[in-house]
C-alpha cells in the first residue's frame, strides 16, 4: 500500500545500510536538510540522469547543513555496481521489495522529498513535475537557508540550565576520585538483532567513565540532586523524577580526541526508559566539548560548574570535540516509576553479557510507605 507524504508532517524513521556498507538511522540526519531521492530501478536512462543530477549537487552537501539519500528498487545487482561509486556526497540505500518507497508514496511515480532539519517534509517533487524534477529539486535545493536560518526566527533549544545543583567542594572531590583511579571506556548502546548491545567506536564516541560504587557517596549525590535539581524539572518541565540511571563520573579528554556524535538516548530497545538526561560540569578549564542540539541549529550550550543542564532524551544532541584540557561531568539520566517498569520489562532486550536491571539500587526517593 503507497502512503502519501503530506507537507509539514513528520516523515516515517527508517535505518539500514547504505549500498557501500555504512548504517545510518535517518533520525541522526535531523538538524540538516534531507534530500530523499526516491529513484525506482536504476536501470533505465533516465535513472541514470536523475543519479547525474544527484551528484551535481555535491558541493552542497554538509553535514551540518545538507544530507542526500538516494533510494532504489529493483534487480539486487544495481547495488553492487552503485558500492563502487562510493560518492561521499550521496548515500544509496536499496530498497528490497520497494517497502520504503511505497511508505514514502514514491511507489507508483518516482520522487523527491526534501526534509527540514526536524524531519518534517517541505517539498514533494515527483518525476513528472512541469519546470522538471531535477532543476526543480536543484533550485529548491540551492536556496535553503543555514540551518541557524531554517525557523525564519533565531533558535533556542529547550534546555534548562540549572546553576548550583551539585557544591564546589563535591565537585572537587568527583575529580579528585576519578584522577586517582581512572575510567574505561564506555561505549554506547546500539541494537542488534533487536536486542543493545554496549559496542566501543571511537569514531563516534571517545569519553572514559568511572562508576561511583561508595554508598556514601552516592547518597551525598542523591541528596543534592533532590533538593535542587528535582524541584526545578517539576516547576520548568512539569515532570517528576523518582528514579536515577547512572552515577558515574565521565571525563572527556583532549589528549585522546574526547566527542560524542549526535545521537538520542531513548531510541534503543533497552533505554526507552530515559526520560530526562543531566549533564553537570565538574569542571570549567577545558574548550570545546560542548553540548548541541543540531534540529536548533549549531548554537552551544555549556553549564556552569556544578550546575546542570537537563533535556529530553528524545533530542538529537551532540557532544563537540574537546579541544584542550579534560572536561569532568555527572551524567544521569532521570525518569519515573511507570519508566523503571518499563526497563524492567525490558531485560530480555538486552544482549548477553548486559548488566540486568534490578529495579532496588536507582531511587530518587524512598518509596511509599505501605498503609
Amino acid at each position: 500500500m503507497s502512503h502519501k507524504i503530506v507537507l509539514g508532517d513528520l516523515v516515517p524513521w527508517f535505518s539500514g545500510t547504505s549500498v557501500s556498507g555504512a548504517p545510518f538511522d535517518l533520525h541522526v540526519d535531523a538538524g540538516c536538510w534531507t534530500v530523499l531521492a526516491f529513484l525506482g530501478e536504476l536501470a533505465g536512462e533516465r535513472a541514470q540522469l536523475e543519479v547525474s543530477a544527484l551528484l551535481s549537487l555535491a558541493p552542497l552537501r554538509n553535514d551540518d547543513r545538507l544530507v542526500i539519500r538516494a533510494v532504489f528498487t529493483g534487480p539486487v545487482e544495481m547495488a553492487g555496481q552503485l558500492a563502487a561509486v562510493r560518492h561521499p556526497a550521496v548515500s544509496f540505500i536499496y530498497d528490497r521489495g520497494a517497502q520504503l518507497s511505497a511508505a514514502y508514496g514514491a511507489a507508483a511515480m518516482p520522487r523527491t522529498i526534501v526534509l527540514d532539519p526536524m524531519l518534517r517534509a517541505i517539498a514533494n517533487i515527483s518525476w513528472d513535475h512541469p519546470s522538471g524534477h531535477a532543476n526543480a529539486v536543484s533550485e529548491l535545493v540551492r536556496g535553503l537557508p543555514t540551518v541557524d536560518e531554517s525557523a525564519g526566527v533565531p533558535l533556542y533549544a529547550p534546555v534548562l540550565v540549572v546553576p548550583r545543583v551539585l557544591d564546589y567542594a563535591l565537585c572537587d572531590l568527583l575529580v579528585g576520585l576519578y584522577d586517582k583511579l581512572g575510567g574505561e571506556d564506555s561505549g554506547f548502546m546500539q541494537d542488534i538483532d533487536g536486542k543493545s548491545q554496549t559496542v566501543i567506536d571511537h569514531r563516534l564516541k571517545r569519553r572514559q567513565d568511572l562508576l561511583i560504587v561508595a554508598p556514601e557517596l552516592r547518597e551525598a549525590i542523591r541528596l543534592q540532586l533532590v533538593r535542587r535539581l528535582v524541584p526545578a524539572i517539576e516547576r520548568f518541565f512539569q515532570f517528576s523524577p523518582t528514579r536515577v540511571d547512572r552515577f558515574l563520573v565521565s571525563c572527556y579528554d583532549s589528549a585522546v580526541g574526547g566527542h560524542f556524535f549526535r545521537h538520542r538516548d531513548n531510541v534503543n530497545a533497552g533505554a526507552q526508559h530515559r526520560r530526562f538526561a543531566v549533564s553537570i560540569n565538574l569542571n570549567h578549564d577545558y574548550d570545546g566539548c560542548d553540548l548541541v542540539l543540531p534540529e536548533f541549529g549549531r548554537r552551544a550550550y555549556r553549564a556552569p560548574d556544578g550546575g546542570a543542564l537537563v533535556f529530553s532524551c528524545g533530542a538529537l544532541h551532540e557532544v563537540t570535540p574537546i579541544t584542550r584540557g579534560r572536561r569532568y561531568a555527572f551524567l544521569p539520566f532521570l525518569y519515573n516509576e511507570a519508566d523503571a517498569e518499563r526497563r524492567l520489562a525490558s531485560n530480555d532486550r538486552l544482549h548477553d553479557g548486559e548488566a540486568l536491571y534490578r529495579g532496588d539500587n536507582d531511587r530518587l526517593l524512598p518509596p511509599l510507605a505501605a498503609d
